[in-house]
């Protein structure tokens, strides 16, 4: 009888000593979970950017000059030094109010004006895509006033539509074609004449007559000088050549005409500074 209560003891003990190491290790298993949880919860933060990460990769700038609709000079710091650009808008495109090949097309100089005096002397900027540069040595960027995107504003009002789109600086199309359409319906500037804008740009033929909004005097067909005794409103009452547009003008060899010389006009003055066709 002896032997048999030993026995019984011993087994009781055992399996005591069983269950107590089965509790030892569900705690350490739930404790390791515990920290793996809150080890794995900062690698979550970290992979989101912040917005001040975000907003660092905008360069100050201040547009110094407004080429067109389109294109403006730029300065800002870099290196601790003074640095001009010219920059080119991506992804949008307004009429030509300074190409020497080609008239002033219509709402061209809509198109300059509003940005002239949106932008001139003010500070912006620029935010790139991933190519920076286009073939002539240009900027490409999207440039803010404020919290507004210039490129979003001229396809807003429609002084622009969306054009020149090349992978991979296309971060920003699907919503510049949507902003597109909601100026298309309402018929805005350049969608208010039917066929003017198109996917392969503008169309000034379609115009009534030739006569345009910005460029009443400029026609679809290639004109000649004209010789006349009357004087116009920018030169004196010395008899004077009209040029229609700066390539008729450059043909004729007239290059940088000043305001008051003959063969200046404030339509070939794309810029307003005084000099047509530079």
């Amino acid at each position: 009888m002896i032997s048999v209560r030993v026995y019984t003891k011993a087994k009781r003990q055992l399996i005591a000593a069983g269950l107590s190491v089965l509790m030892l290790l569900a705690t350490a298993c739930s404790a390791s979970e515990v920290e793996n949880t809150q080890a794995a919860a900062p690698s979550t933060k970290v992979s989101q950017p912040s917005a001040a990460i975000q907003s660092s990769k905008r360069i100050p700038a201040k547009v110094t000059r407004v080429v067109d609709g389109d294109t403006m000079k730029v300065s800002f710091n870099e290196g601790g030094k003074a640095k001009e650009e010219t920059i080119r808008l991506l992804l949008v495109d307004t009429p030509e109010s300074v190409d020497p090949e080609k008239p002033v097309q219509p709402f061209a100089l809509e198109a300059s004006n509003y940005a002239k005096t949106m932008l001139t002397g003010k500070d912006v900027q620029l935010e790139l895509d991933v190519s920076e540069r286009d073939k002539y040595g240009r900027l490409l960027c999207y440039l803010y006033i404020g919290d507004n995107m210039f490129n979003e504003l001229l396809l807003e009002n429609g002084y622009a539509r969306v054009a020149y789109i090349y992978p991979p600086n296309v971060k920003y199309v699907d919503q510049f074609r949507e902003i597109q359409k909601k100026a298309q319906q309402k018929a805005l500037n350049i969608w208010s004449v039917e066929n003017y804008a198109q996917e392969d740009g503008y169309h000034e033929g379609v115009v009534k007559g030739g006569v345009t909004p910005s460029a009443k005097s400029t026609t679809t067909t290639t004109p000649k000088p004209v010789t006349t005794s009357k004087p116009t409103t920018t030169t004196t009452s010395k008899p004077s050549v009209i040029y229609n547009s700066c390539k008729e003008a450059n043909a004729a060899g007239a290059y940088q005409i000043k305001k008051g010389e003959p063969g200046y006009s404030a339509k070939l003055d794309g810029d307003n500074d005084g000099i047509a066709c530079e």
